[in-house]
């Protein structure tokens, strides 16, 4: 069998904690293959290995055959190993070009030859279906081109292995779709790609072979073609995970959240909600469906302080808290886990125990005259990282050395912790693998039950089908419609989601 890649028994520490336990990885040309595993099972890790930016304690890899030692990303790139990474590593104020260059810059007479490299960058936009322009600025294209310049930036690199983390974690349904034909181009091109993702439905619809890690220790390797997303998702979590979501019916009472005619305008001055209405009440979850783009992020961020609204009024408990600082937000009731949890969820240089303790540090126990009590600080950490079952070194780690699953795991924790009267969760499993989606879920269901009022804003369709009680549909800036998640189907939402059919919408 003629393989491009081969990691055979790496063994991979860090100080306390075995990341990669004698993991062996083979990967034939051609194929996409997928490496799926828990939040924090060693897939990232057994990447960075790879790709050079980690070095192993024990173990070989063979790149075509080959003994090789990859010592630094540098090397990975001349042996055509590329990395497109979770988080991107663009440079904001730098153009698409300028960002795909950044380290390999063409010269001429000394000179950075811009005009070339755009030309290179839109052949090979044009060769792989990328639809990049390449003098746009990062920061006012959309994340979907953001990770399509990072591709960009591998290929422009002369990569033949793509390393692809997590691909799919912030893109919405359309633009995996577009991501997904984008693979398929790279494999009729000769590439070979290794998809990190917990993510089954994915694995199934685009994958040749699938290896399982499992806390660090390598389950086995076996064919898409064969298998099904209940043995893969059993395979990953070493026991039977439930898919559907089990709940009693709702029983709603008080309204808790009001909004009457809101409008809120984005940084440039556009108007992304316009003349909104919506009620939540305590004891059910509401979920808010809608393509991005159509003023759900901005509603969130009115509700939570951090954006202003520019007319209208958001009541919680009867009480107006409308255009409050974040601050008094979380003091009037309300817990926010947001939808970018690295810039509104986290201080990601601090340990994840004080970040267990950003809503409340100012409070007593943890708080006396204006001094932290860092042994209670430290206490409730624990006890909290054990119940969300946040997979962390220690307590102490910078929140930033965790997973984005067990980043989310800790937001998550923190949040429910303080039985708020309104949760906002704004994809609040993003990135999550299924059995940390079940725990979550289940979470916000009892929340519901102990009479919390929950706003869930996700992209993925079957999460608000299954948690919703009640659905309100977002488009252009207004709910059009509000439908019951018994009563509608996923086709009837994705129509109402791109604004072709309308309903009449409760309190609208």
């Amino acid at each position: 069998m003629d393989y491009v890649i081969e990691m055979l028994n790496i063994r991979k520490e860090f100080p306390g904690i075995v990341a990669n336990d004698n993991i062996t990885l083979q990967v034939q040309k051609g194929e996409i293959h997928a490496l799926l595993g828990e939040n924090g099972a060693g897939k990232s890790t057994l990447m960075n290995v790879l790709f050079g930016l980690y070095q192993p304690e024990k173990g070989e890899i063979k790149v075509r055959g080959e003994n090789v030692k990859i010592s630094d990303p540098n090397v990975a790139n001349r042996l055509g190993i590329g990395m497109v990474h979770q988080h991107f590593m663009l440079v904001d104020k730098f153009t698409v070009t300028e960002n795909i260059i950044l380290g390999s810059e063409p010269k001429k007479k000394g000179t950075v030859d811009l005009k070339k490299a755009e030309k290179e960058v839109e052949r090979l936009s044009e060769l792989y279906g990328l639809k990049v322009d390449p003098r746009a600025k990062i920061r006012d294209i959309s994340v979907g081109m953001q990770q399509r310049v990072e591709i960009l930036k591998t290929l422009y690199r002369g990569a033949e292995i793509l390393i692809f983390d997590e691909p799919t974690a912030v893109l919405t349904p359309q633009e995996i779709k577009e991501l997904i034909e984008i693979m398929r181009a790279l494999i009729r091109e000769g590439k070979s790609i290794i998809l990190i993702t917990h993510k089954l439905k994915e694995i199934m619809q685009v994958c040749d072979r699938c290896t399982v890690i499992r806390k660090g220790k390598g389950i086995g390797t076996v064919d898409v073609s064969t298998t099904n997303p209940t043995e893969l998702a059993s395979l990953m979590v070493g026991r039977e995970v439930t898919f559907s979501t089990e709940k009693t019916p709702a029983n709603p009472k008080d309204v808790t959240l009001s909004i009457k005619g809101l409008s809120v305008k984005d940084t440039r001055h556009v108007e992304m909600v316009k003349d909104l209405n919506l009620d939540v009440k305590s004891g059910e979850i509401v979920g808010l469906a809608g393509v991005d783009g159509n003023g759900q992020s901005e509603l969130i961020e009115a509700i939570t302080g951090l954006r202003k609204s520019a007319s209208g009024s958001i009541h919680l408990n009867g009480k107006p808290i409308t255009n409050l600082t974040p601050r008094k937000v979380t003091e009037a009731g309300i817990s926010h886990i947001p939808q970018d949890r690295h810039r509104f969820g986290l201080v990601l240089d601090f340990p994840v125990g004080e970040n267990m303790v950003l809503q409340t540090y100012n409070k007593k126990p943890f708080s006396k005259k204006g001094i932290l009590n860092y042994k209670e600080i430290y206490k409730k950490a624990e006890s909290l990282i054990e119940e969300y079952d946040v997979r962390t070194p220690s307590v102490y780690t910078k929140a930033r050395a965790l997973s984005g699953g067990n980043q989310q795991k800790a937001i998550i924790g923190r949040e429910v912790d303080r039985s708020p009267d309104l949760i906002i969760a704004a994809q609040p499993t993003r990135g999550l693998d299924v059995g940390a989606i079940e725990f979550i879920h289940k979470k916000l269901i009892e929340e519901r039950d102990k009479g919390r009022a929950v706003l869930l804003l996700s992209f993925e369709l079957d999460e608000i089908m299954n948690l919703s009680d009640r659905i309100a549909v977002m488009f252009d800036g207004k709910i059009v419609s509000e439908v019951n998640p018994e009563e509608t189907t996923e086709q009837e939402l994705g129509l109402l989601m791109a604004g072709s059919k309308q309903q009449k919408a409760g309190g609208q």
